[in-house]
């Protein structure tokens, strides 16, 4: 798998921009940007006349320098594919959890009681986000990277198989010597729900991993 991609490219200049930068003698930058509060306003034709052409050389440089998106896909890319988006997935939760600026409202269902809703604060105002709202997210969001990263580990199941008793150099399938494994089902269990859940949490709020 090859996948290359730029930052979001935005080639639009205002004709708000233009007119501050042209004219220099301006002082009052409030006479440009509220053409509106001024019917008699003498930049507001100059805007008029730049939009369109701002509106032109945006579309041209979008043609000229678009953003880059290019992903090319090997054929034993898909032999699990799970692994192979996991491993992009993993590292992409974990910058988002260092460097988001907000959260998006989450269900209380997905968040352990002492994170609910109710468990918060009285809020000031009724449109306010609540005490707890972040740290809904910011567990979530933990749920998520520790599911991912029991899935890249080859070895997260081995702690479940205790091969202590069975003889040194025996294969572990000798039929034998597997007999003397000894199983934590309890426990892989519980591993394998939380794992899912992380799971469903991903593709539950995966509109919602923005940053």
């Amino acid at each position: 798998m090859k996948v290359y991609t730029s930052k979001y490219r935005n080639h639009w200049v205002s004709p708000y921009v233009i007119l501050k930068a042209v004219c220099f003698w301006e002082k009052d930058e409030d006479r440009i940007y509220n053409l509106k509060d001024e019917a008699d306003n003498p930049y507001e034709p100059w805007v008029n006349i730049l939009n369109p052409i701002c509106v032109g050389l945006a579309k041209v440089l979008d043609f000229i320098h678009p953003r880059i998106e290019y992903i090319k896909l090997d054929r034993w890319d898909t032999w699990s594919f799970d692994n192979t988006l996991a491993e992009i997935i993993l590292p992409g939760l974990r910058q988002l959890k260092e460097t988001k600026q907000g959260a998006p409202y989450t269900d209380d269902k997905d968040v352990p009681e002492y994170l609910r809703s109710h468990m918060a604060q009285p809020k000031e105002n009724e449109w306010d986000t609540d005490s707890l709202h972040f740290m809904r997210w910011d567990w979530i969001l933990a749920e998520m990277i520790w599911a991912f990263e029991q899935k890249v580990d080859d070895t997260a199941e081995d702690k479940f198989f205790d091969h202590s008793e069975c003889e040194p150099g025996r294969k572990p399938w000798d039929s034998e010597s597997y007999k003397k494994v000894k199983y934590n089902k309890k426990d892989h269990a519980a591993w394998q729900k939380r794992k899912a859940n992380g799971f469903r949490l991903f593709g539950r709020y995966y509109e919602n991993l923005w940053d």
